[in-house]
């Protein structure tokens, strides 16, 4: 059975992308040494990306060449992708495609992108371990790592790691199945 992964960054303020959509704050990071956590380590163990539509489309813009073509692909949209940017699956129903990703045994799987996807993957408890970067930025608002969605789920801290230039590095498991709270 396939793990699946989060692995994202996020501003000291909790925000993963500004309100424009800007990341040049973490771009800023670029050259920060992440050694054995590095992304091009990461993605080496990863078969399938999953994604959802805003976040392809954020990719999509891009003018650099599509930087998954090793991995399987899936967007979660409703909404056809009339010119893919590259090799790519599309499904709309989170429910089916935890079922599908639950019963991939070829490598790993991670959630890549906005915090509304991985939401959706921790009320359904098919999030297994999430990697969080915590930047030395204060970006006042944006896109929150986590939007509110009346869910509490408890999880277990794997690993805290001080990087380069002031990031930390927080690993979780999740340990019990997320409760809506009323």
């Amino acid at each position: 059975m396939a793990t699946i992964h989060g692995y994202i960054a996020t501003s000291l303020d909790g925000f993963i992308a500004t309100g424009e959509d800007s990341l040049d704050w973490l771009f800023a990071y670029n050259d920060l040494d992440l050694g054995e956590h590095d992304y091009r380590k990461f993605i080496k163990r990863i078969r399938t990306v999953v994604m959802g539509r805003g976040t392809y489309d954020f990719l999509a813009k891009d003018d650099s060449p599509w930087t998954y073509d090793e991995q399987r692909v899936l967007v979660v949209t409703s909404r056809p992708i009339p010119t893919p940017k590259g090799r790519l699956e599309t499904r709309s129903d989170v429910d089916d495609l935890v079922t599908e990703l639950r019963g991939l045994s070829d490598g790993d799987v991670w959630l890549l992108g906005g915090g509304k996807l991985q939401m959706a993957f921790i009320e359904r408890c098919a999030l297994d371990e999430i990697e969080i970067y915590v930047m030395p930025e204060l970006i006042g608002g944006g896109r929150p790592l986590f939007p509110p969605a009346g869910f509490r789920a408890g999880l277990r801290l794997l690993q805290a790691s001080a990087l380069g230039q002031g990031c930390v590095r927080l690993h979780y498991a999740f340990d019990r199945s997320p409760q809506r709270m009323d």
